[in-house]
């Protein structure tokens, strides 16, 4: 990375990473998309995506912005972008500056500056990089680090070894530099103090069921961070129920909850 902080970003470099995308835009996207229908974009608009990960937001955009519109997307790895008729470039939107094509209409950015201790200063820039009117939209989980709440159980130490694997995980996120309650406790505060207008937040909760979509993801990490999770006391056979709770049916958790949050730059200073 190209950056004095040198962000360690928990989930870098593993395999595991198109099934962790996969999993994040069938549990997230839906909420995306229903905050992004709701602006009132210009024919033609100009849209940025900030972390495109594998493109799907990408591809939404690039309908929203209709003919004569266009869609940048950016992201540390391409490589997995798939937006045909988007401009994909690789890019640091915590050095980089604003990629050519602006000023934008929107701006959108998912689960990325949570993860940067310089989002303040990200998110500064993201709103310089707008057109007057233009709506930023970032959306963040927000996550206690008692870990997620358990809906159903057969027994209780089901559910208190899952409350402890998933609170683990937002240490081990913690401990790389991100903020994981930043989206409910700074974020709205932020894009208001930077004179944004129609500030707006939404806050959506889904629950998952053991075997199910929402249970990729729980899975995945008990692989993609067993190093850190084993540093935290985790044991192999730990791991190994998690994934036998993320497959049964009869367990059930709320998942990481998506908080979006819009706000428009005046039209004038």
């Amino acid at each position: 990375m190209s950056t004095a902080s040198q962000t360690r970003y928990a989930f870098s470099g593993a395999d595991e990473v198109d099934d962790q995308l996969d999993a994040l835009e069938t549990m997230l996207d839906p909420g995306t998309l229903q905050c992004l229908d709701r602006l009132d974009l210009p024919a033609g608009a100009r849209c940025w995506e900030v972390g495109a990960g594998g493109g799907s937001i990408a591809r939404h955009l690039l309908e929203l912005a209709g003919p004569g519109g266009r869609v940048v997307a950016t992201d540390l790895d391409t490589s997995r972008i798939a937006a045909p008729g988007a401009r994909i470039l690789r890019h640091d939107v915590r050095s980089d500056p604003a990629p050519d094509g602006g000023p934008f209409d929107v701006i959108h950015a998912r689960w990325v500056l949570m993860h940067l201790p310089e989002r303040r200063e990200v998110l500064a820039g993201l709103v310089d990089a707008l057109a007057p009117g233009g709506w930023l939209v970032i959306e963040e989980s927000t996550v206690e680090p008692d870990g997620l709440p358990v809906l159903t159980s057969s027994a209780p130490a089901d559910a208190a070894l899952f409350r402890r694997f998933s609170g683990a995980v937002v240490q081990i996120l913690a401990d790389a530099g991100a903020d994981p309650r930043w989206g409910a406790r700074g974020l709205y505060a932020a894009m208001a103090r930077l004179r944004l207008e129609d500030v707006h937040s939404v806050h959506r909760t889904d629950s998952w069921t053991g075997g199910g979509p929402g249970s990729r993801l729980h899975d995945i990490h008990t692989r993609q961070l067993r190093d850190p999770l084993r540093a935290r006391g985790f044991t192999d056979g730990d791991l190994a129920h998690v994934r036998k709770l993320a497959a049964d049916p009869g367990f059930s958790a709320l998942w990481y909850p998506l908080v979006s949050t819009c706000g428009r730059k005046a039209l004038s200073a």
